[in-house]
């Protein structure tokens, strides 16, 4: 594929619009859709923010201003028909995501790739009412979307495995390093693993072996000085595999298999709890530290993306 096809996005919400801006920065003609017409200033000046970020860090050649001339903002599904892919990026609901394939399909050519943004919904629920269910994947993108390398493309049942690389292999060319999950499983790679994790964080916690700062201290100062270098199973050849072979026998029976959800989390988000985006949350925040917080997760985005980049999953490879 060309990469100067066009592209349609469906939703221009914070993370529609950091799509969108992914594929501009990466020469695509970009048509946003819109159910209200109303948003497009307020996504177009995000999307303007996440260009100048990029052009700041020298992502970008082009001047912003070039860029968004590439962008087509529209609430008529007809104008996505001779696109070659669609990307959804509504809410995370199988109802309102299918009502948006049923709309794409009355205007699109059978051929016409779609990717749904979804960070758990199996793409074989997805797929169910679909005329042309081979064409349909997930795609699971990370925030900022325009900056981070990570991409996970999820085979639903229906789904063409020769689609599905044709669809990493254009995403290569979006700065990506896709990851193709070739049967469909709810979480697919990133969130499985991450929430096993965040179960046990929580199940230390709430049973009084240690406070919020004391796991997000652990976790940082030792999981995260690798696992941008290496994943799981690297960083076990790394540091001798026997090891892991004993702690897992001790280990693994006593990890946390809880189904609940945790008290903590559930009750946070009860008294309405989200974080920086409120000042309320896991942590304490004023006005001023929570967008303190938000520059610096951004700043620090940029950073990892270069010291990745310095390192790539092959790097080894070549001596």
């Amino acid at each position: 594929m060309s990469k100067k096809i066009k592209i349609g996005t469906v939703g221009i919400g914070l993370m529609g619009s950091s799509i969108a801006t992914c594929l501009l920065a990466s020469g695509h003609f970009v048509t946003a859709l819109t159910n209200n017409i109303r948003e497009k200033e307020g996504a177009i000046k995000r999307i303007d923010e996440f260009l100048q970020q990029l052009k700041a860090e020298e992502l970008i050649d082009e001047e912003p201003a070039e860029v968004l001339k590439k962008l087509h903002i529209t609430d008529q599904y007809s104008a996505l028909k001779d696109h070659a892919v669609v990307i959804e990026s509504v809410v995370e609901n199988i109802t309102e995501k299918r009502k948006v394939f049923a709309q794409l399909e009355t205007v699109l050519t059978p051929d016409t790739l779609i990717g749904s943004n979804t960070s758990a919904i199996p793409v074989t629920l997805l797929q169910a009412e679909m005329q042309n269910p081979q064409r349909l994947f997930g795609i699971h993108w990370a925030e900022p979307a325009h900056l981070t390398r990570f991409m996970e493309i999820i085979c639903g049942d229906q789904s063409d495995i020769q689609l599905a690389e044709k669809f990493s292999r254009l995403a290569e060319s979006w700065g990506k390093e896709p990851s193709l999950i070739r049967k469909d499983i709810r979480g697919f790679i990133a969130n499985r693993v991450m929430y096993a994790m965040l179960r046990e964080a929580f199940y230390l916690v709430e049973n009084g072996y240690a406070t919020i700062e004391d796991v997000d201290r652990s976790l940082r100062n030792d999981l995260g000085y690798w696992i941008t270098f290496a994943g799981p199973f690297r960083f076990m050849d790394l540091t001798g595999i026997p090891a892991y072979l004993a702690v897992m026998n001790d280990l693994f029976p006593d990890l946390c298999n809880d189904t609940k959800v945790p008290a903590t989390i559930e009750r946070l988000v009860k008294e309405g709890g989200k974080g920086v985006r409120n000042q309320q949350g896991f942590y304490t925040y004023s006005e001023d530290t929570a967008r303190h917080w938000e520059k610096l997760f951004m700043e620090f985005s940029f950073e990892i993306r270069k010291l990745a980049g310095k390192y790539p999953q092959d790097a080894g490879e070549h001596i």
